[in-house]
Parts: structure tokens; sequence; C-alpha cells
């Protein structure tokens, strides 16, 4: 039981204990949950795609002999088949889950965060230009940098006056 006691052993077992605790926090976190729930939508939602284009929108494609799906022809050096009809299934299963995603939930989400982002103020300038040569110096200069003009003080805003109530 020498073994046991080895410091070495102890300090490896401390950094599992934190590795693994680290761990335990990071899948316990809401955002991970919602991820995983996520791909697994998008993974069904996918194959429901997948059964459209197959099953509904290839066959009506005319594609020479046989559909769509079927379409190959036969590499000429290789003799292994070239399966264009599956790539095409490919490109419009794509095209639609893009399009499904983009105009139902980005564009949503977008539109939510714009709405409920609080707006922010125009930034106050830090800079102003000299009256004298037209240079960009800093707003509290009161010498230019360039032609070392004696610059005006700074304009400070004007509080807006209040509203009178009627």
């Amino acid at each position: 039981m020498a073994f046991f006691n080895n410091p070495n052993v102890n300090r490896v077992e401390q950094g599992a204990k934190k590795t693994l605790g680290g761990f335990k926090a990071f899948i316990l976190r809401g955002n991970v949950v919602d991820l995983a729930v996520g791909i697994m939508i998008g993974a069904a939602f996918s194959g429901v795609v997948n059964a459209l284009v197959n099953d509904i929108i290839t066959p009506l494609i005319p594609a020479g002999s046989g559909s769509l799906g079927t379409f190959q022809q036969t590499a000429p050096f290789t003799h292994k088949p070239i399966m264009y009809g599956a790539f095409i299934q490919a490109v419009i299963s794509f095209l639609i889950l893009a399009f499904v995603i983009y105009f139902f939930v980005v564009l949503p989400v977008n539109a939510l965060i714009a709405r409920y982002k609080p707006k922010q103020n125009e930034a106050a300038p830090t800079t102003r230009d000299c009256p004298y040569c037209f240079s960009s110096v800093n707003i509290m200069a009161t010498r230019c940098a360039y032609c070392t003009s004696p610059l005006p003080p700074p304009q400070q805003a004007q509080p807006a006056p209040a509203p009178q109530r009627t």
C-alpha cells in the first residue's frame, strides 16, 4: 500500500479531481444542454428535409433514364461511378435547410435582438479639426500639433432644455 502514499500519485489524483470538476461544471451549464437539444432537433429536421428532397422533389426532376437520385456516369479511367444525382440531392437539401434556418431562425432572432438591445448613444468625438490647417487634433488640445496655432477652447455640449408642460 506504499503506492497510494506516494506524493506523485496524490498530485495526479488532485489534478484529475480538478479537471473532472471543471468538466462537470461545463456540462451542467445551461448553454451546453441547449446546444445538445438544438443539435438533436437539427438532425431530426435534416432527416425530414432529406426525405422531402429524395421522395418528393427529386422524382419530379427529369434525369434521362430513371430519377435524379440514380443518375450517374462511369469515370473513364477508374470505371467507378460518379453519382451526380446524389450530389444534386445533397445540394438541394442544403439549400432548403439554409433557407429555413435563415428565414425562420436567423432573421427572427436578429429582429428580437435589435428590438430589445439598448440603444447606444453616439460616442462623443475625440478629435476636432484645426481651423487653420484642417488637421485632426485631440479635442482637448490647446495648440495644433501640425501648425502650432493656438486653438479655441473645445465647445462643451449644452444640455437640452427641459420640455415645457402645457
